[in-house]
């Protein structure tokens, strides 16, 4: 069992994930490797579940017991493995309430090599101004203090930095007109949420079109998604958010809202004529 106040988190469960899969390639049993650590087999099967993030050494003997010579691989499983004890910057914020599945989001966001993010009723989180957020969080969070608003709002300003680093994700984003006409706020405060995204569509790094009204019924009915591209040997996951928490996609249903993505994109406006469409609604709410 995880013990009291312990999380299991999404990082430590795919360091397992890739722990089993060496072992059961390399024909090794749980006792064996148990043996191997001097350890009893439910020490190496909650390593693998990852409901108790393995600790270095016992990492870098199963590397060996497995036969993973590549430098590359066994510096990406260390590098994992390092992550699941170390406490991210994001990591504060779980006292205030935010799920584990965000946290284990703003994780995945920061490892991300490409986002490619439909938004169908709000403005995603990595392009919103402090004051759109602000109004976003407080009317989703009843009964949240201003303490605690105040530090959600700073959590999702803090995932924007992913975007001024570097090497940043490539980024690109469908925005639905639906997630554009809702008024979040005051009109300033849509006017200015507006503006941004129109300077980020005209000449900022991402890749961002509106999906208008026009098209009718489009690809995805049933909401919002994300497709988070991570270096190898990881494949891309989809995100899906939900009033319950997030949902993580892998393979083969990632593949599908791969094409959902691409349909979203190819019905919406040019990314020149999006940047117009967004200038022109700031000014009518302005």
């Amino acid at each position: 069992m995880t013990k009291p106040g312990r999380r299991v988190t999404l990082r430590a469960q795919w360091l397992g994930q890739i722990l089993r899969q060496l072992r059961e390639d390399s024909h090794v049993t749980l006792k064996e490797a148990g043996e191997y650590l001097q350890k009893d087999l439910s020490s190496v099967s909650r390593f693998e579940l990852g409901t108790f993030p393995i600790r270095r050494g016992d990492l870098t003997a199963l590397m060996d017991l497995y036969g993973v010579d590549d430098a590359a691989q066994r510096e990406l499983l260390v590098q994992l493995c390092t992550e699941a004890w170390q406490t991210g910057w994001w990591e504060s914020y779980t006292r205030d309430g935010v799920w584990g599945s965000t946290i284990d989001y703003v994780w995945l966001e920061g490892r991300a090599v490409r986002l490619d993010i439909f938004a169908a009723l709000t403005v995603p989180g990595l392009l919103q101004t402090a004051d759109y957020a602000r109004a976003l969080i407080h009317e989703t969070n009843e009964g949240a203090s201003r303490e605690q608003v105040q530090r959600w709002v700073e959590l999702r300003m803090g995932r924007q930095q992913v975007l001024e680093r570097e090497s940043p994700p490539g980024l690109s984003v469908v925005l639905d007109e639906a997630a554009l006409r809702r008024p979040v706020g005051s009109r300033s405060v849509m006017a200015a949420q507006l503006r941004r995204l129109a300077e980020l569509a005209h000449s900022g790094p991402a890749d961002i079109r509106v999906l208008p009204f026009a098209v009718g019924p489009h690809a995805s009915p049933e909401g919002a998604f994300t497709l988070i591209g991570l270096e190898e040997p990881f494949d891309t996951v989809a995100h899906i958010e939900s009033s319950g928490g997030g949902i993580y996609l892998e393979r083969g249903d990632v593949d599908h809202l791969r094409r959902v993505y691409d349909r979203l994109q190819s019905s919406s406006r040019a990314p020149a004529d999006s940047a117009a469409f967004l200038h022109d609604l700031a000014e009518d709410y302005q």
